[in-house]
């Protein structure tokens, strides 16, 4: 009697095991997918990441400053695609720089200086609260010093082409001066009056050790950065309009492009304009 029950009992568990085991094959584990979350990277891995040696108008920038890379990471991460959500600096980009590229070559200003406008006025004719006006954001008094007509009936400043080569007027003067193509951008943004104040001041000419107020301060960094999201858009998430990588860069058959015929530029770009 006591060897049955003790048959009938390892039969059981027998089948409750094996149940078990048949349950756990064809069962799929739960397997925990770890989220995809994008880098944000800091000074150390921008420094890795990125060009050892960047430079503004061949003018070298200190990488590997704590200082220095802490402010171009900031800045860069806030022009990447997952924050601005647009393609719209490359869309004027490929747009513009094709007509402001070859005055500034012609005027000797260092092709790096077509980011003024961009970060400026993204490439926009308007006019700011405090008066400065047109892609380049001449304020009318040194807008018409560099040749500009400005009027209740005209505002050259307006004009891509002419404000364009002021622009470059202005920008040649300053460097004629300052000797420093960092400089001049710095001095395009504050002012060359009040920037050689501080040179005098603080008995420093190197940009980047200069104690100015924070737009000033950040200027050339924000030109630096947006060469960089121009010049490697899919590096910064922008990647839905692969051409602009290089093509910005270049000019069409050797001259102008109208952009005036902005459907065909973006033909040739291979871009969605709207």
């Amino acid at each position: 009697m006591i060897k049955k029950h003790l048959v009938a009992c390892s039969v059981m568990l027998i089948v409750t095991l094996s149940a078990r085991i048949a349950a756990s094959i064809h069962t799929p584990k739960k397997v925990a997918i770890p989220q995809q979350r994008t880098a944000i990277p800091n000074a150390e891995s921008f420094q890795n990441d990125l060009e050892s040696s960047l430079n503004f108008a061949n003018e070298d920038i200190p990488v590997g400053d704590a200082k220095i890379d802490y402010r171009m990471t900031k800045i860069l991460n806030a022009h990447r695609y997952s924050n601005l959500q647009t393609m719209v600096l490359h869309r004027k980009a490929a747009k513009w720089f094709p007509v402001i590229e070859p005055i500034l070559e012609m005027y000797g200003i260092p092709n790096d200086f077509k980011y003024i406008p961009l970060v400026e006025s993204g490439l926009r004719s308007g006019t700011s609260p405090k008066g400065a006006s047109g892609y380049w954001q001449f304020m009318p008094g040194t807008a018409r010093i560099f040749g500009l007509k400005v009027n209740k009936q005209t505002d050259e400043r307006q004009d891509i082409h002419k404000s364009t080569v002021a622009a470059c007027k202005y920008l040649r003067s300053m460097f004629n001066d300052l000797k420093s193509w960092t400089l001049v951008a710095a001095a395009y943004n504050l002012g060359d009056v009040k920037l050689k104040k501080q040179i005098n001041r603080q008995n420093q000419d190197n940009y980047f050790k200069l104690r100015l107020n924070p737009e000033t301060g950040t200027y050339v960094y924000k030109l630096i950065c947006m060469k960089m999201i121009i010049e490697h858009p899919a590096r910064y998430g922008y990647v839905e309009r692969p051409a602009l990588l290089a093509s910005v860069q270049k000019r069409f058959d050797g001259n102008y492009t109208d952009p005036l015929t902005a459907p065909n530029l973006a033909d040739k770009l291979r871009i969605l304009y709207n």
